[in-house]
């Protein structure tokens, strides 16, 4: 087993290495029997971090005593792992050489081991391990972490106060002079002779601390500079570091009221107005706690005024809060204070020694009398000017005392009052206000409460035998004013109401034993004009009804065995317990009620349906919805009925003797088609002339009837006919009274009026076409003059107009319509006889 014996290789004598070397060597071969006694001769070594080179160069060379050829292996740390590549040996010669530079803070130590090797047969006859020290140098300089400070000092710090602690740090050997360093206040910028800064040392910190005063007003802002210096032996490595101070201003200085800007005045029962406003001065800064000023009332015990600070002027507000009134003082007077809304700092440097803390004085001490100042009172008087006041009612509050039902006109009381400025308004006049029954009148200028009603204590506006009245009372100066006052009159009872009954229907029920109901009566007075009743039945009831007790509120109506059932009405007399009353009605039902005592519970519960009879009524009204559905649909049924029109025939006479212009023309008859409901009338065909427009006018008359009720529309319809029909329609629609005498004897049905009116409008529609011309259907035409055929000429005879023979039968006349009977009798009386 092979062993390894590490060295340090640093500068000690040779002969003591050799020593250590030799012991190595017997120790290593002692235990095996292979190897031989070796002598391994090595020189102390150390490198120094980055030497310069330059490079290769010879740190050493291992010598040994062998008797055959060994070749020499180094490896490790600096060889062939990092750092690689410093170190190298001559495997024949064993010089160590150095190709680098090394860095100490990375690698302070190199750990090496050293093999020799027998060249006849390949064989490692020993290893060595050495640790190569590097020798540190001062390439380090401190730093601080962070580079720049910054912090905020308020300026009431006190002296003997850390400000700021600085951290700084060498990448040098700590154990060496060369990693070790002291801080040092280099500066402070600005120099004042009110404050020095020092620094103390614990290994890498720094503490910053101060003796005397700050002050603001004297310098915003320290910047100090701070320097870290190592203690190297050849060369002292140093930085520095910049720290700022900025110093936060505070209440070095009082505020100082300088005066008041304002009318200093205020009318009377005046609030929420600015009185004045109070100018302050202060040396802090601007806009700072230390600046903005906090006031303070002094002798305003009542809490008459309010002082606010004007944030942007820092000026104080005065306002009046609470009413005042000039006829109690004219005038009021106030002290006001300021301070600052942070509390008030005062520090002075007295004797800046040498050694410790400066003498310096402070607020708290009291030894200075700038340092003793106290805020200032600054008085104020505020004038207050008289108004006009409202005249006020003595008392606020008129009671009377009354009884009720006082005679109209009587005189309650006399309202009073007084006018606090009698030189403003030295006159007044009383307003009756709210009198919700219109029980009492007010006279204006006396002020005498008077009865204007008869008073019921019974009313509904009393209220807990109390009846108010509003009243107001009016001075005469300008603008006026108006006191608001009350009158309550207390009403005294008297017994103007009689007991009545509280139900003056009730039910007995119907035994075979005595039975009763019971009955109250209730009066509106109060004791002792109200209860107990005395109850007296008058009438024929003895032996039938009773009263059990006849004194009380409520009393029992007692049913005599031989009251059956029915309806009974009894008189009964109720008196208060003054003997004052009435007879009254009361009815009395008596029915058999063996299931409950109240014919009227009696009747509720035989009046209440079972479950089976509920479903059957339920049944049979939904059966009788299913029919009255059925039958709408089915009388719904629309069909289309036929309404003939007149049948017009072309073999009628017309009188042709007439100077008239125009000729009847050949219409061809039509039928008008329409959905109408079955309840419009059919009307037969007629072959005759005046049956088709006899019938015709029947249905049109039983239009007019059902559609245009009023005479007014009917002739209107008949302005219309008139302007449609020819003329011979024209003739026939002027015999429109004759034809409705005769018309009463046809039988019609009541129709529906809108399908009468379509019915109407088509009849009317056809009757225009039939008049009007193709081409030129406007019915409405302006006059228009036709061809002008002269004077027509006097004394010409017509021409004859032959006419064929034909037969005639007189018996074809007698079966004519009406409307040709009065023709016939012209042309042919002998046969109309």
């Amino acid at each position: 087993m092979d062993h390894i014996c590490f060295f340090t290789a640093t500068k000690m004598k040779t002969w003591t290495f050799m020593l250590i070397l030799t012991l190595c060597v017997v120790a290593v071969s002692a235990h095996s029997k292979v190897r031989q006694k070796r002598t391994w001769i090595i020189d102390s070594f150390s490198i120094e971090e980055e030497n310069p080179g330059p490079f290769p160069y010879t740190l050493g060379t291992i010598h040994v005593e062998k008797k055959y050829l060994v070749n020499f292996i180094l490896s490790g740390s600096g060889v062939d792992e990092e750092p690689k590549g410093v170190l190298s040996i001559n495997s024949k010669t064993g010089e160590v050489l150095v190709h680098k530079k090394i860095d100490h803070e990375a690698f302070p130590v190199l750990r090496l081991k050293f093999e020799a090797k027998n060249v006849s047969n390949d064989k490692v006859d020993t290893r060595l391990g050495v640790e190569v020290k590097i020798h540190d140098i001062n390439d380090h300089a401190p730093v601080f972490k962070p580079l720049n400070y910054e912090t905020t000092l308020n300026e009431s710090v006190p002296q003997g106060k850390m400000v700021m602690t600085v951290f700084a740090t060498d990448g040098d050997d700590a154990s060496t002079s060369n990693g070790t360093f002291k801080f040092r206040l280099v500066s402070a910028t600005p120099k004042t002779d009110n404050v020095e800064f020092y620094m103390s040392q614990n290994i890498n910190t720094g503490s910053i601390y101060f003796k005397g005063c700050l002050d603001y007003e004297k310098a915003q802002k320290y910047t100090l500079m701070i320097e870290a210096k190592d203690n190297g032996d050849k060369v002292q490595l140093s930085s520095t570091s910049t720290v700022v101070l900025n110093i936060m201003d505070q209440n070095n200085h009082l505020p100082e009221i300088t005066g008041h800007t304002g009318p200093g005045k205020i009318l009377e029962q005046e609030s929420g107005v600015e009185v004045l406003r109070l100018q302050v001065t202060d040396k802090d800064t601007r806009g700072s706690p230390a600046w903005k000023a906090k006031f303070t009332l002094h002798g305003d015990q009542e809490n008459y005024f309010k002082i606010q600070t004007d944030p942007k002027t820092n000026e104080g507000i005065l306002t009046v809060v609470k009413a005042m009134d000039y006829e109690v003082q004219t005038s009021r007077n106030v002290s006001i204070s300021v301070e600052n809304e942070v509390p008030y700092f005062f520090c002075k440097v007295k004797n800046p020694t040498s050694n410790g803390l400066w003498e310096i004085e402070t607020f708290s001490e009291g030894s200075s009398t700038e340092a003793a100042k106290l805020p200032k009172l600054y008085p104020v008087t505020i004038a207050i000017e008289d108004i006009n006041d409202p005249p006020e009612f003595v008392p606020p509050v008129k009671e009377i005392m009354i009884m009720e039902n006082t005679k109209v006109g009587t005189l309650l009381d006399t309202l009073t009052a007084k006018d606090p400025d009698k030189p403003l308004g030295s006159s007044f006049h009383f307003i009756k206000g709210e009198d919700k029954d219109n029980w009492v009148t007010v006279d204006p200028k006396t002020g005498q409460v008077t009865v204007a009603k008869v008073m019921d204590r019974e009313s509904p506006f009393v209220k807990n035998n109390t009846y108010s009245v509003i009243v107001y009372v009016v001075d005469n100066a300008q603008p006026p004013l108006t006191g608001t006052g009350m009158v309550l009159i207390h009403l005294g009872d008297q017994n103007d109401n009689v007991p009545l009954l509280e139900v003056d229907k009730v039910n007995v029920c119907l035994s075979d034993k005595e039975t009763m109901t019971n009955i109250t009566a209730v009066d509106l007075d109060l004791p002792p004009y109200s209860a107990p009743f005395h109850y007296e039945l008058l009438g024929d009831v003895k032996g039938k009804w009773r009263i059990e007790p006849n004194h009380g509120t409520t009393v029992n109506l007692v049913r005599e065995k031989n009251v059956y059932s029915g309806h009974y009405e009894l008189q009964i007399k109720i008196s208060d317990n003054q003997g004052f009353g009435l007879v009254q009605n009361l009815s009395v039902t008596v029915c058999d009620c063996t299931s409950t005592p109240s014919c009227h519970v009696h009747r509720s519960m035989s009046a209440q349906p079972s479950l089976s009879a509920i479903g059957i009524i339920i049944f049979a009204l939904l059966l009788l919805l299913a029919f009255l559905l059925m039958t709408l649909l089915l009388s719904c049924k629309q069909q289309k009925t036929m309404i003939p029109t007149d049948d017009v025939p072309d073999w009628y006479l017309i009188n042709s003797n007439i100077e008239t212009p125009g000729t009847d023309c050949k219409m061809p008859a039509k039928t008008a088609q329409m959905d109408m409901s079955e309840d419009i009338v059919k009307t037969s065909n007629s072959v005759g002339p005046q049956n088709g427009i006899s019938t015709q006018m029947s249905v049109l008359q039983n239009g007019f009837r059902q559609s245009f009720g009023s005479s007014t529309e009917q002739q209107m319809i008949r302005r219309s006919l008139r302007r449609s029909l020819t003329r011979r329609s024209y003739r026939q629609i002027n015999n429109y009274d004759m034809m409705d005498s005769m018309s009463k004897n046809y039988s019609t049905y009541n129709s529906d009026d809108f399908h009468m009116r379509q019915a109407l409008l088509i009849q009317l529609n056809q009757r225009l076409l039939q008049l009007q011309t193709p081409q030129e259907e406007l019915g409405d035409y302006e006059p228009h003059c036709y061809a002008d055929e002269g004077e027509p000429e006097t004394g010409q005879k017509l021409d004859t107009i032959s006419i064929p023979e034909i037969d005639f039968y007189p018996d074809i006349l007698t079966n004519l319509d009406f409307q040709f009977n009065k023709l016939a009798a012209v042309c042919r009386p002998d046969l109309m006889s």
